[in-house]
């Protein structure tokens, strides 16, 4: 392996570690994480030998992008099994998902001021409290529904958002260990 791999591995870990933060603010950071090693791959033609012009394995690389695939689904129905185990409506769960992808702008861009920081405390607080209140009035446009009536839905709703998001971020560090594993050997 010449020292221009070692240096691209590098990269890829620090990278990869910063697509590991993004997913636990609601951003793609696995797909990022997917997006740099198939940029290192594609680059890999250019400076490596005809022997060796691989950086990650294609099986590697196949089931990290499986992996992604299963992360995004296990957000999706941990966030609509949580509003439904609270006994949400479809408003109820509509409301949490609008709710959540509202709250991640709104509150990234009030806490903006702190820069980096700031900006991903922000996504992540608003992504759970957009989530929360998103469910409460999706449920109170549904027929006879009370703000009383509403908490269950919403609470189960944001728990189900915070574990969906727990998944996907074990999933994004076993994809990051794999590609970094892989990067080096």
């Amino acid at each position: 392996m010449e020292w221009l791999q070692y240096v691209f591995a590098g990269l890829f870990v620090v990278l990869g570690g910063v697509c590991v933060v993004l997913v636990v603010v609601q951003l793609p950071g696995t797909w990022l994480l997917l997006g740099v090693a198939a940029a290192i791959e594609y680059v890999d033609r250019f400076y490596l030998p005809e022997d060796d012009a691989q950086t990650f394995g294609w099986w590697v690389l196949g089931g990290c992008l499986a992996l992604a695939a299963i992360g995004e689904i296990i957000e999706f129905v941990a966030g609509a099994a949580g509003a439904k185990k609270g006994g949400s409506s479809t408003r109820g769960m509509v409301g949490a998902l609008i709710g959540g992808i509202a709250g991640i702008f709104i509150f990234a861009s009030l806490f903006s001021i702190v820069p980096f920081v700031g900006t991903l405390f922000g996504a992540f607080l608003g992504s759970i409290l957009g989530t929360f209140v998103g469910a409460i009035v999706g449920e109170l446009t549904a027929e006879q529904s009370t703000i009383k009536g509403s908490m269950k839905p919403a609470i189960g709703a944001t728990i189900g958002r915070v574990l969906g998001t727990m998944s996907k971020v074990g999933i994004a560090m076993a994809m990051w260990m794999a590609l970094s594993v892989d990067a080096f050997f």
